[in-house]
């Protein structure tokens, strides 16, 4: 069997979705819940149906598109991504994986194969983290990683709840049954682009994934004294952005110290009172820290705590942190990964083997069934930018491999 891309097809409909965006071409911007977000899902409804594929939806907004199995009662196949995008975001980030799902199945049906187990192409609710503050909303609670009472108390910028969002975006139901149950299905395999230069830099087509490293992301909080910029003699300060930027360099420090596959990042901060002539009387922080190997990743955040708390002392400032989520690292099932590695050798692609270090749906999919992630390369490593590319050509082989991992999980 040798399943047929229709390349022409898929990059037609991956424009046309990038056109329902908030921001004008080339950027992208669908942030969930959105009437963007909703234009998009109503384009995708019109496909699954169009290649004869049962639509569910549950009710906070995950979507299944389902290829019935010869023998349905078998736990299905998964795969998909997301298609919610950042502000000012480019066109293939969880696109392919939803795009080139169903296309895979298409290239399926038309070699006329016939999958034993059931095959849903998933569109995940809300893996950016724009809107509520937290990434993967619709695969942690599918997963039970996060309850419905922890969904419906986040909150967006204007102060509007989980729930009410999604209630007023015509999502309604109990969300208690978004969970689904540890036998649901037998695999789930995400298509990606890589977002990093590996690929690219060596020449290959098609990454095999064997592990997720494990995100934590951290509030961080510094209260000093304020004052005036003239009137306070630099002996006598107690200057929280000070204290701040010495605490965002321990953890580079930290990072460097610990492992190549150890990262941490300060992405954000809040300086106040914000006046070019007035001390920083509070220092504010969220900081984004990652590892393959999970303990070794919270031995790094308790270096940093104990570290910042010395700190604190030595300046005359109190530092406070809090953990906004703590998620363990995912480790690719190896029969999987051997359906992929089988995938790129009859179609004649070559590949290396590699971690993610971007967190995707899949690392929550992991706490349900065997998990594995296919990459593409995408041009310069680059992502969550207007120029976000990935040739036609990557895109069809990764999709080909796609579709024969697909039959050999659900054949």
């Amino acid at each position: 069997m040798k399943p047929h891309v229709n390349i022409e097809r898929l990059l037609g409909e991956l424009n046309a979705l990038a056109k329902i965006s908030s921001y004008p071409a080339p950027a992208v911007t669908r942030i969930v819940f959105s009437e963007e977000d909703r234009r998009g899902r109503a384009m995708l409804r019109a496909l699954y149906e169009a290649a004869g594929l049962s639509v569910h939806v549950d009710p906070i907004g995950n979507t299944f598109a389902r290829w019935t199995g010869t023998e349905p009662s078998l736990p299905g196949i998964g795969s998909g991504s997301h298609t919610d995008a950042i502000p000012n975001a480019g066109m293939y980030d969880g696109t392919v994986g939803v795009l080139g799902a169903l296309e895979a199945i298409r290239a399926l049906q038309a070699a006329g194969f016939k999958p034993r187990r059931s095959i849903d192409v998933i569109m995940f609710t809300s893996e950016e983290p724009t809107r509520f503050a937290m990434g993967c909303t619709g695969s942690r609670t599918m997963s039970g990683v996060l309850s419905p009472a922890q969904l419906s108390a986040l909150t967006d910028s204007e102060g509007h709840h989980y729930d009410q969002v999604r209630t007023a975006a015509g999502f309604r139901g109990d969300m208690s049954k978004v969970r689904l149950s540890a036998d649901h299905y037998h695999a789930f395999v995400e298509l990606h682009i890589e977002q990093g230069p590996r690929l690219e830099a060596a020449n290959l087509d098609i990454g095999i994934v064997t592990a997720i490293a494990a995100p934590a992301t951290l509030d961080v909080v510094v209260d000093g004294e304020g004052g005036h910029a003239g009137g306070v003699m630099m002996r006598d300060r107690h200057d929280a952005f000070c204290a701040a930027a010495e605490i965002v360099l321990m953890l580079e420090r930290l990072a460097n110290a610990a492992s190549p596959d150890t990262v941490g990042t300060c992405g954000q901060i809040r300086v106040e009172p914000a006046a070019v002539n007035s001390i920083p009387f509070r220092a504010a922080m969220t900081f984004d820290i990652r590892d393959i190997d999970g303990e070794r990743r919270d031995r790094l955040i308790e270096d940093l705590v104990a570290g910042s708390y010395v700190l604190a002392s030595r300046r005359g400032v109190k530092v406070r942190f809090t953990t906004r989520n703590a998620d363990p690292p995912a480790a690719c099932a190896d029969f999987v990964i051997d359906a992929v590695q089988a995938a790129c050798e009859g179609a004649g692609a070559s590949s290396m083997k590699l971690v993610s270090r971007a967190y995707h749906d899949s690392l929550f999919m992991a706490r349900l069934c065997p998990i594995g992630m296919i990459f593409i390369p995408c041009r310069g490593g680059v992502s969550h930018r207007p120029d976000e590319y990935a040739s036609p050509e990557h895109i069809a082989r990764g999709v080909e491999v796609l579709a024969r991992t697909l039959a050999t999980l659900a054949g």
